[in-house]
């Protein structure tokens, strides 16, 4: 099993442990956007299920994006391509869900839904979770499938953004 971190200061192979990462978390979101003016992070990892020796496209592979804002909590995004049965499985956090029409833009101005986002207590335990269980989806939060949203959920980040208040 191959592990990858791209998380502040932990940018490469392996994954820290979670302690490490916990002050991300309890700092109301004040370090997200502090260091490097980047406020998406994931961790990564190839070959789960002992499909390590396989080709990528075979293997299980799983990474778990993160997008934070002081003002909105933290969104996640856990995706899963299994291999042995070629099926992509993307699930998002559960936030508000009346608020998937409005968005927050992150610093490179992508649009995310603000009924995505759960508070930053909710996510450090879900990725407390995710690294404590090698990479499954965490059970300490409630996740949305995305074929299960309306499709203006993910605007289209080729058109010119639409504002809305936050």
């Amino acid at each position: 099993m191959r592990k990858e971190s791209y998380f502040h200061d932990f940018d490469g192979p392996g994954w820290p442990v979670p302690d490490e990462v916990k002050k991300y978390f309890s700092t109301g979101g004040r370090s997200w956007a502090s260091r490097g003016g980047n406020d998406h992070w994931g961790l990564g990892v190839e070959g789960l299920y002992g499909t390590d020796t396989l080709p990528h496209r075979e293997s299980v592979n799983v990474k778990l994006d993160m997008i934070g804002s002081p003002d909105h909590g933290v969104l996640l995004q856990y995706d899963k391509w299994d291999g042995r049965t070629q099926r992509r499985d993307c699930y998002l956090s559960k936030g508000d869900l009346s608020r998937l029409g409005r968005f927050m833009y992150n610093l490179h101005d992508d649009p995310y839904s603000l009924g995505l986002f759960i508070p930053f207590e909710s996510a450090w335990k879900a990725l407390k979770d995710f690294i404590e269980s090698d990479g499954e989806l965490p059970t300490s939060i409630e996740w949305v499938a995305a074929r299960e949203l309306p499709p203006e959920t993910f605007p289209d980040p080729a058109l010119p953004p639409q504002r809305l208040p936050g």
